[in-house]
């Protein structure tokens, strides 16, 4: 934080941070906005989500009533667009329908499974395909920290990455996984957005996302820079509801992993 300051006082163009930290730094007054611009939120519907929006209001309106605001995401749900009308005027919109997000590129399969199989189901995918680097996305942190530890008891060489770690942490855990120290990183949703990595071949969704909306950002890990992917999903009985949803909700297809790895390139 002290560096923040420094770079602040010394005066900056462009600032970025959370809106934990903007607003920290706003009410110890060490970040102005009487000459703010524009105000980018980038992910949008996450920034303006439950999580996020009371901070958000709070930066909104402290904001100059001339400053530009912009807002960009992958989704955006009815209900965040319908929440935009108490912030923007007569903002320019450009929104494409949800079967034209890209999931070009990425093949995905779901697994028919019972709760008590996943673990078994996911040692066996492990021998059965070549994986350069995947993630994989469980919907708790006590999940993550659990599927980390029974990995690292059958010898594999995992790490993790939720929002109890310290900043510091999560940076170490990505940088290693960047550079490749790591093949797999297991994750909650804190890693489907805005993280690239190049060699991601495989995401598997060990838990289905709990929001339709989510599931782009997760498997959008294993198709970036125009390259091919395969994504898998463990469905649950009770989840292929929310798995026809999905395919709706993207007018896509999701097919039934074959028996035979060999066919998934």
């Amino acid at each position: 934080m002290r560096d923040s300051i420094k770079s602040l006082e010394n005066g900056v163009h462009v600032t970025v941070g959370s809106p934990g930290r903007v607003l920290d730094m706003l009410k110890k007054n060490h970040l102005k906005l009487a000459y703010l611009k524009c105000l980018i939120l980038d992910e949008a519907d996450d920034l303006l989500s439950k999580g996020f929006l009371e901070n958000m209001k709070e930066i909104i309106s402290l904001i100059p009533p001339e400053c530009r605001i912009c807002l960009f995401s992958a989704t955006m749900p009815k209900e965040i667009v319908h929440l935009t009308n108490n912030f923007m005027n007569n903002p320019a919109k450009i929104l494409v329908k949800n079967e034209e997000l890209t999931l070009q590129g990425i093949k995905q399969y779901y697994v028919p499974l019972k709760k008590e199989w996943k673990l078994e189901t996911l040692m066996n995918l492990y021998k059965g395909l070549d994986i350069a680097q995947a993630i994989i996305f469980c919907n708790s942190k006590r999940g993550v920290e659990n599927l980390t530890e029974e990995m690292k008891k059958k010898g594999h060489m995992v790490s993790c990455i939720h929002s109890d770690l310290l900043m510091n942490e999560r940076a170490k855990v990505m940088n290693e996984f960047r550079n490749g120290a790591t093949r797999v990183l297991i994750s909650t949703d804190l890693t489907a957005r805005g993280i690239d990595v190049y060699q991601v071949s495989i995401v598997i969704n060990y838990d289905l996302p709990l929001q339709k909306e989510t599931y782009i950002h997760r498997i959008g890990r294993s198709g970036r820079f125009g390259k091919k992917g395969n994504a898998i999903n463990f469905i649950l009985p009770e989840e292929k509801e929310s798995l026809d949803n999905i395919m709706k909700y993207y007018d896509t297809v999701i097919e039934q992993l074959p028996t035979d790895l060999s066919e998934i390139k």
